[in-house]
């Protein structure tokens, strides 16, 4: 019996060392990215449909607080996809035809980077939140909070510096949507103007619910 409580005590003792590691690890992500009024990264964007070959795209990536976002695309060319922190616009060159959504209606999958520039809480946004080495960086994964976003689980991959350089979002519908985010720039000067879309001349626009 007395080595039964002492098995269950360091246990016990076990679970909550890891807890405060891991509640550390997030708490340094987020004071890295919270303390940022803007961010330049370059990306690689991996999209995998359900039952369909992967995609890959590329290109900058430039956010400023709150919730504005640009993405300019060297591959495809001339794809952009931009958040005015109220409305989503995405421009496809190849259709010559721009969308624009509600941000809070989108059911985009980009949509949780924009975590990073709003104000970064992982105990609010995600729940059953674990953490797994990775060489030398560490594996965060979490489940969505909400069945009214479109992913249902997101994994963090963290440098020792507390630099995200991977995201990786679940769909409910098992597509996956996975970010390599390189060459991290901070609070370099950006223009609002950025975040501001206009049509191109001649193309289609297409609107979602207002």
């Amino acid at each position: 019996m007395r080595l039964f409580r002492l098995l269950i005590g360091l246990l016990a003792v076990s679970a909550f060392a890891g807890d405060a590691a891991l509640d550390t690890l997030l708490k340094g992500v987020e004071a890295r990215y919270n303390k940022a009024k803007t961010l330049q990264v370059l990306f690689q964007e991996d999209y995998t449909p359900p039952g369909r070959p992967k995609r890959s795209e590329s290109g900058t990536l430039v956010l400023r607080k709150p919730l504005k976002m640009r993405w300019d695309y060297d591959t495809p060319k001339g794809k952009l996809f931009i958040s005015d922190g109220k409305y989503l616009w995405l421009y496809t060159p190849a259709e010559n035809k721009a969308e624009k959504m509600k941000l809070k209606e989108s059911d985009d999958m980009r949509a949780p980077l924009a975590f990073l520039l709003g104000n970064l809480d992982f105990s609010k946004e995600f729940r059953n939140l674990q953490s797994k080495p990775e060489g030398a960086d560490i594996r965060i994964t979490g489940d969505s909070k909400s069945e009214n976003l479109p992913y249902s689980n997101v994994e963090f991959v963290v440098t020792p510096e507390r630099r995200i350089k991977v995201v990786k979002v679940i769909g409910y519908d098992h597509s996956i949507l996975e970010f390599h985010l390189d060459q991290e720039k901070a609070d370099l000067p950006v223009d609002a103007k950025l975040f501001q879309f206009q049509v191109p001349k001649g193309a289609q626009l297409v609107e979602g619910a207002q």
